[in-house]
């Protein structure tokens, strides 16, 4: 990576919320996300990683991009009204976008802007650059994300269950059910996934709705428990996930729990303890903080421009936040050595590699092709599988990690077929 970016001070030290504004001119990016809104919880740490990851390719010398952030609060209308500032005034090449709500309202938008838009959100009707699919709702040459579709994870976290059930000999068809808000993020993957299930032969119940917050969430365990679901999946954010697995705990509801990405981290082990034993998340890189090898070599470098003590313990989402940076700046790079930077060759660059692996990121970062055709960059699903074995309430997640007390252990990847009626939602 020889992109130089330029951070905030405010964005690379502290992410506190409100405008940090680049220090240097340079080519424009911006940079939306949620640092105190009710995602902030996953938010922070991926900002975080998009952060430190842009602060260490600037440190490599190459082209200067002016980078600025917005905490939008997970506000769809203040990221969009951000959009429009800075369209008219900072004019960016490129965005690190957060949410679907915003990354959907904005997808006419962009293209009509031609702004490549890289987001946190990973939904499916974001995969279709030219609405094809049956099942597409419209055209998004512009947006790009690193990692499997939300419909793509869960699907593979349902053929991961099918699996299960047949290990443990389970008799009949299992029950699948889908759990989450009535919110454009959990209700991204609903349809698609629901489908996949009962192709799979699951018996799939009605979905069962529980608020993106924290909260009281008896009613919905006992739910689960009065339809004997054997496998829910859980399309809420990290922090409702603790609230549910301690209120499942409670009631008795003896339910293999299967995570989104965002649903489900070493925070949520922390918080809910034990309760939170056995579940199983789709992860998006090919190593977590725990690992050691050469990318996570790389990783710890770029960890170091917020924290040169290194005792910060880094969970998921901040080392998915350093392949999304990763892949836009080498973007970037090529656009400025193929015609200009651009957003129409920032979008070109996005195609020249296949099984495409940001420079010292291997290993970590996983190979990833987008054509012009088919934004599902990645088919490749990482299953792994939380483990507590202690109470968790009197050590850090570093020193429960380290410790054994609480570890994420892969238990299966899984390679999707890409299914041409799969595309778009």
């Amino acid at each position: 990576m020889k992109t130089t970016l330029l951070l905030s001070a405010t964005c690379a030290l502290a992410l506190t919320s409100g405008l940090a504004a680049a220090q240097d001119k340079g080519v424009p990016i911006g940079h939306i996300a949620d640092l105190t809104g009710a995602t902030a919880s996953i938010g922070k740490a991926y900002a975080e990683g998009v952060a430190d990851a842009l602060k260490y390719v600037n440190s490599t010398g190459g082209t200067k991009l002016a980078h600025e952030t917005v905490d939008y609060a997970y506000d769809a209308p203040r990221a969009v009204a951000t959009y429009r500032r800075w369209m008219s005034s900072l004019k960016p090449v490129a965005i690190q976008g957060w949410g679907t709500a915003d990354t959907e309202a904005l997808v006419d938008t962009v293209t009509k802007d031609q702004v490549p838009y890289f987001s946190a959100s990973y939904s499916g009707a974001l995969t279709d650059p030219n609405k094809k699919g049956p099942k597409s709702t419209k055209a998004a040459p512009y947006n790009f994300f690193y990692g499997p579709s939300y419909s793509d994870a869960c699907r593979a976290l349902a053929q991961w269950s099918a699996e299960d059930w047949k290990k443990k000999g389970g008799q009949g068809k299992p029950k699948w059910v889908h759990m989450g808000a009535n919110h454009p993020y959990p209700n991204a993957p609903k349809v698609a996934c629901s489908e996949y299930a009962q192709e799979l032969g699951f018996d799939v119940a009605e979905p069962i709705t529980y608020s993106m917050g924290p909260g009281d969430f008896t009613a919905q365990c006992l739910t689960l428990k009065e339809l004997g679901v054997n496998y829910a999946y859980v399309a809420n954010i990290a922090g409702s996930t603790t609230a549910l697995l301690n209120a499942c705990q409670t009631v008795g509801a003896k339910v293999q729990f299967v995570a989104n990405v965002w649903g489900y981290d070493e925070n949520v082990m922390k918080a809910a303890g034990q309760a939170a034993d056995g579940v199983v998340v789709a992860v998006r890189t090919g190593s977590i903080w725990t690992d050691n090898n050469p990318g996570m070599e790389t990783v710890r470098k770029i960890s170091a421009m917020s924290d040169p003590s290194g005792k910060t313990y880094r969970q998921l989402s901040y080392i998915t936040g350093i392949c999304s940076a990763a892949y836009m700046a080498e973007a970037v790079d090529w656009a400025a050595k193929n015609g200009g930077i651009t957003g129409p060759n920032i979008k070109q660059a996005m195609y020249q590699t296949a099984n495409w692996v940001p420079k010292g990121l291997e290993g970590v970062c996983l190979p990833s092709t987008w054509t012009p055709d088919d934004h599902r960059g990645l088919l490749r699903v990482m299953i792994y599988q939380g483990k507590v074995t202690g109470p968790t309430d009197a050590k850090d997640v570093s020193t429960l990690m380290s410790d054994g007390t609480m570890s994420l252990n892969k238990v299966a990847e899984i390679e999707l077929p890409r299914r041409a009626e799969w595309i778009g939602y």
